[in-house]
């Protein structure tokens, strides 16, 4: 048997034992971090290891591994796990193809452009429109900004930065957008966080004020990012008014749907990206909503130019058969890129549009039935709002940081907690659509069941 045959016998064992445990112990025992390389033998020798023992520590690193794919873990935006998507990761994997050229990639390409061409309809972009598969939302938001610095000034691919270029984006929205104005150039004293409403959508109209102020004082206006599903209490920008300031002054829009730009897939649940047609570019984590394995996003643009632009860069040694549209490299920040295209593929492929819509509207009606069983108790508090897949609340008037500590540590439950202005709550996210109502329905009883076995170890509110 040669070894590739037979190491695949070992991961499929290692598979098997996984499943079984995920099924006896949803959540990870936890080891502290301070124990860690005391507690599993993470060491790397001189001498190889003999095939019993290496199957016995990848089956320790497995089981002390948080299980993000259970019906007891909460606590991402991301979560559970599609099998269709799972086969295609694993054979990119053995097909280990780098997507920057035809040559080497061949119908890949391919799979990855039918995502980007119908990921653009979706939208309502038009036929000029491409995109491309960066590594994450936050080199999404990136790209973004990238396209909308050079659409302004130019000259700064060549130049530099010459000018006081200005940005904007919501206090609620990723924190990405920071790092990605230092990279660009642009400094984070040039970036403008406008103030969100009761609910933590951008208020339009601040928006346009604090347009017109930088105006008054030399700066130039250059990108607004506009946020659909904001990272804590799930909230979505109005964008189609944020678009008509940023036609009007000229502005880049990019719509940063990583956590739930899949809503373009959900006939009932897309009137939440009303305007998202008119954005310059959009993006959105098939990782998170549609539960492919980590990563898989992707940003659009609604003119492919602004990605030549900005992105393309000659190299005889590369591109040498072929023409653009089927060199990817031309249009993607890395060079060297995995294939993260088939896996959101062969789920596509296999349930159809259909099937990506039932996946996300699952979210969304777990999401109610939570929020039903909040509304109807009087123990809890709620703090978020219909059309979102956060639901923040808090049990008992108990410290949220503290019961989510203390179930995480007790190998209770994965979940987070977040805040929103002067409140702080637990934050259920129900992005695992394998999940059912029942799990739903489990999870608060496990809650309900460590407060009352546990009331000493939680501290309430002051």
């Amino acid at each position: 048997m040669s070894n590739i045959n037979k190491d695949l016998t070992l991961f499929n064992e290692l598979v098997e034992a996984l499943i079984n445990e995920e099924a006896k112990n949803p959540v990870a025992e936890r080891i502290e971090a301070s124990e860690l390389y005391d507690t599993i033998d993470l060491s790397l020798n001189q001498s190889a290891m003999i095939d019993d023992d290496f199957k016995t520590t990848l089956q320790n690193v497995l089981v002390a591994t948080p299980k993000t794919a259970t019906n007891l873990f909460f606590n991402q935006l991301f979560g559970g796990r599609q099998s269709k998507a799972v086969i295609g990761d694993l054979l990119a994997v053995l097909l280990n193809n780098s997507m920057y050229t035809y040559k080497v990639a061949g119908p890949q390409v391919g799979i990855e452009q039918e995502i980007i061409r119908q990921s653009c309809k979706l939208v309502g972009y038009g036929s000029n429109s491409n995109g491309t598969f960066p590594t994450g939302g936050s080199m999404s938001n990136y790209m973004g900004l990238i396209m909308g610095r050079d659409a302004k000034d130019p000259n700064c691919r060549l130049d530099g930065m010459t000018k006081q270029l200005i940005i904007y984006t919501s206090k609620e929205s990723h924190y990405s957008n920071a790092k990605n104005a230092s990279f660009a150039g642009i400094g984070r004293n040039n970036i403008r966080y406008i103030k969100a409403d009761s609910k933590g959508r951008m208020i339009p109209d601040l928006l346009e004020d604090q347009i017109k102020q930088d105006i008054k004082n030399g700066g130039i206006p250059t990108y607004v990012n506009a946020t659909a599903g904001t990272t804590v209490l799930g909230a979505f920008d109005p964008i189609d008014k944020i678009a008509d300031i940023t036609e009007k002054y000229k502005i880049w829009l990019h719509v940063d749907g990583a956590y739930c730009g899949s809503l373009i897939f959900s006939t009932k649940y897309k009137h939440l990206l009303k305007g998202v047609e008119r954005s310059n570019s959009f993006s959105y984590n098939a990782h998170k909503m549609l539960g492919t394995p980590l990563s898989c996003s992707i940003i659009l643009v609604n003119d492919k130019k602004q990605l030549y632009d900005s992105f393309s860069n000659d190299a005889s040694y590369l591109y040498q058969t072929d023409g653009d549209d089927f060199n990817l490299g031309k249009t993607s920040f890395q060079c060297g890129r995995r294939n993260d295209a088939l896996k959101f593929w062969t789920l596509w492929k296999s349930v159809g549009t259909n099937g990506l819509e039932k996946i996300v509207d699952k979210q969304f009606d777990l999401a109610n039935f939570a929020l039903e069983y909040i509304r109807s108790n009087s123990d809890y508090k709620l703090y978020s709002f219909d059309n979102s897949i956060s639901v923040c609340f808090n049990y008992k008037n108990i410290d949220p940081t503290a019961l989510c500590t203390a179930l995480y540590e007790e190998q209770i439950t994965v979940v987070g907690f977040g805040s929103f202005e002067n409140d702080t709550f637990i934050r259920l996210v129900t992005i695992n659509a394998n999940n059912e109502k029942q799990d739903i329905l489990n999870f608060f009883k496990v809650l309900e069941d460590f407060v009352a076995k546990t009331p000493n170890l939680l501290k309430l509110k002051s």
